[in-house]
């Protein structure tokens, strides 16, 4: 799968130089870790977002946005919104917002 370096630097803009941030690929696509979790990636499919299961359905009402599946499995807790959602800067913000949240809320690794 090819990277989306357009999303990706969106995301760093976003997440700026926050301490514990990092960056690595993963699945396809380039993934951001806080304090060594799972934070969000940017693929050529959509942008995901980790917020936690549970913490999902009010995202899984907007448009563009659904629940991530691996093959066909059913991530819980993690979601893919595609560029109509990630290209509404305010919606961005409010995901990226939620999954900052839930992140830092577990344990570093």
């Amino acid at each position: 799968m090819a990277r989306d370096s357009g999303l990706e630097e969106l995301l760093r803009e976003e997440l700026g130089d926050r301490p514990g941030l990092s960056e690595k690929s993963m699945f396809g696509g380039r993934a951001f870790l806080l304090n060594g979790n799972l934070l969000c990636g940017a693929r050529s499919d959509g942008m995901l977002i980790r917020l936690g299961k549970g913490n999902d359905d009010w995202a899984l009402a907007l448009p563009g946005v659904i629940r991530m599946l691996m093959g066909e499995r059913v991530m819980h807790g993690w979601l893919r919104a595609s560029a109509e959602a990630y290209g509404d800067d305010a919606l961005r913000r409010r995901l990226l917002d939620a999954a900052l949240a839930y992140v830092e809320s577990l344990p570093g690794k």
